[in-house]
């Protein structure tokens, strides 16, 4: 039996780079070689217990590769083809995928929910830090790479920058408002794009870390809020002239963010939670106006499949947006371990790594 390289779940703190079989590819599925890959803050959480997956899992969730292998019923693609497949891989005939929800798909059960189904690679399927990944439904997931895009162009579309869009849009940004984004990490950095691209006037970035907050300006937020110099929600509402934002997007997956964020929204303003949490959160009654604020909140998966995938790397495509400044560091696959230490760990002005064979 064949054998790969790939970073596995071993226990809570212990994610190592094993030899594991290389999938067996079924009708419906694609092997996919890896040419590029990166860990996800998500990750993080697995290897700190804090997201449950079974021992010997393949981690990962952010694919560029070639295609290796077509299963028999795989048509429209060649072996050889270079192709995305976004963190969420729906079926395309489930209850949730028929309802419009593509990221809430359980994949071939039809039956009950599953929350957050849609997302398999490295949750409940092995994932793509490896040097082959099986993708499963293959026809619904698979995107060809544009030819004048590199594999690191594409590589925050599988997640991040599909993620952070989503915020975006679950917030339903138009055009002349203002958006509050809290933490400038890659999912913020691409919230805070969307909202530019959606029509936002005014973008507003927290963080403060100095060099989440230098990309930020280079992406062209307009006002980046260092929250250790000062109260975050009083800078934002002077910022408003006391009127609020309209959309405040919560990309931290922590109570004090999420509190932050309910606080500076103007009456009938939307909180869009990106956040994984790991503890219960809880809304304050004073920020949430006794439930009578006309605020909604709202949350949002990352929407994948492959026209997701076209859609955003047509959005790169145009130099929209440009996000090779995400990508601070670069290992080889050999080093996994080594990039899961200074990801997990927030060390040297990181924001996201490219893991290569």
């Amino acid at each position: 039996m064949a054998k790969m390289k790939a970073a596995v779940f071993v226990e809570r703190g212990r994610i190592v780079l094993e030899q594991v079989p290389v999938p067996d590819v079924g009708p419906n599925d694609a092997l996919i070689r890896i040419s590029t890959t990166t860990i996800c803050g998500t990750d993080i959480h697995i290897l700190k217990g804090e997201y449950p997956v079974r021992k010997g899992l393949v981690i990962g969730h952010e694919p560029v590769g070639i295609i290796e292998k077509l299963g028999s019923q795989v048509v429209g693609y060649k072996e050889g083809q270079r192709v995305i497949a976004g963190a969420i891989t729906p079926c395309g005939h489930s209850y949730a995928c028929l309802c419009g929800q593509h990221s809430q798909d359980g994949g071939a059960s039809l039956h009950g929910f599953k929350p957050a189904g849609g997302w398999r690679f490295g949750n409940t399927i092995d994932g793509c830090q490896a040097e082959f990944v099986l993708v499963p439904d293959a026809m619904a997931n698979l995107a060809p790479v544009p030819a004048n895009l590199t594999d690191e162009q594409v590589l925050m579309c599988p997640d991040i920058m599909s993620t952070g869009f989503a915020g975006a849009e679950s917030g339903g940004v138009r055009i002349g408002d203002t958006v509050a984004v809290f933490a400038l990490g890659p999912i913020g950095l691409c919230a805070a794009l969307g909202a530019r691209l959606m029509g936002a006037a005014q973008v507003i970035g927290v963080d403060s870390v100095p060099e989440r907050l230098a990309v930020a300006r280079k992406l062209g937020i307009d006002v980046v809020v260092d929250h250790k110099k000062g109260d975050p929600v009083a800078a934002i509402r002077d910022l408003t002239g006391g009127r609020g934002v309209d959309v405040a997007v919560e990309a931290l997956g922590r109570q004090e963010t999420f509190e932050n964020a309910l606080r500076v929204l103007r009456p009938g303003g939307t909180l869009a939670s990106l956040g994984v949490y790991s503890s219960d959160l809880r809304i304050p009654l004073d920020a949430f106006t006794a439930g009578l604020g006309d605020n909604k909140i709202v949350t949002a998966l990352c929407p994948g499949g492959k026209e997701r995938m076209r859609r955003l790397m047509a959005v790169v495509a145009s130099g929209h947006a440009d996000l090779g400044a995400l990508v601070t560091h670069r290992f080889k696959l050999d080093q996994i371990e080594e990039a899961y230490d200074l990801f997990g760990h927030q060390r040297d002005g990181v924001l996201k790594v490219a893991i290569t064979p």
